[in-house]
């Protein structure tokens, strides 16, 4: 679904990214790692397009196609959709507007989705306006999963969110994903549902938290612009937490 060769990024004169390369299958969620500033959200950013990222080398293949200069609209179009962990507030556009805005094009029922995010008494007011962290976070999955992506990238979704909100949110992205289904489904079910699922995501962590409810297929250590490693998930996240970054690196690798 996504493929990213040699890719090298250039913001405000400095050069962040260096000859990444990753490559995400229909269907398959994968983690990214990595401590503050090494390049995780620009690598999100630069995959949905802003324009402040420069590509100076490499390539972005979506679905087939080459969309490394194509503009953010075209790739939101294209199935491309973000959750920002920053998102800014839109003062003058109420929630119900931008959540009208995001259904252009599946043309849902979205208020079931609104129900199960706790999120009706949100909508007449202006996007992120007061909003607590744990609400903005519902705000930006709200409106992902109104916009039904094929490709979704989630930038830090825990970051700044509670206990309850972040069930709350991992039952959210496992919906978003097509990870979920009904308890008593049979193995040979939820096989079914493997192989049929098309819908991949890309997940920055740096608690590592979401995946205590979100099951990630792949993972990988970004440090200093760069894939440093990379592999199950779970594995990467235990080595993190018992010698940190930099020595797991040098294990995994």
């Amino acid at each position: 679904m996504l493929v990213i060769e040699n890719l090298s990024v250039r913001l405000f004169n400095r050069i962040i990214l260096h000859g990444v390369n990753l490559h995400i299958p229909a269907g398959e969620v994968h983690v990214l790692f990595g401590p503050n500033g090494s390049g995780k959200t620009t690598l999100l950013m630069t995959i949905m397009g802003f324009a402040d990222y420069e590509v100076i080398s490499g390539q972005i293949i979506f679905n087939g196609k080459d969309i490394t200069n194509l503009p953010v609209y075209e790739r939101a179009q294209a199935g491309l959709g973000l959750s920002f962990q920053r998102p800014p507030t839109i003062k003058g556009v109420k929630t119900q507007q931008m959540l009208e805005i995001c259904n252009r094009h599946s043309q849902q029922d979205y208020r079931p989705l609104v129900e199960e995010l706790n999120f009706q008494d949100f909508l007449g007011r202006d996007v992120n306006q007061g909003f607590s962290g744990g609400e903005i976070k519902r705000s930006e999955l709200l409106q992902l999963l109104v916009q039904s992506p094929t490709l979704a990238l989630l930038d830090e979704p825990e970051s700044g969110v509670d206990l309850e909100n972040i069930a709350l949110i991992g039952r959210g992205i496992n919906k978003l994903l097509r990870r979920q289904w009904p308890a008593e489904e049979s193995a040979e079910c939820r096989r079914k549902v493997r192989e049929e699922r098309k819908i991949g995501g890309l997940i920055i962590t740096h608690t590592g938290y979401i995946l205590d409810y979100v099951d990630a297929d792949r993972g990988y250590v970004m440090m200093n612009g760069t894939i440093a490693c990379q592999g199950n998930p779970r594995e990467i996240l235990r080595c993190i937490k018992e010698v940190g970054y930099e020595e797991c690196v040098r294990c995994m690798i």
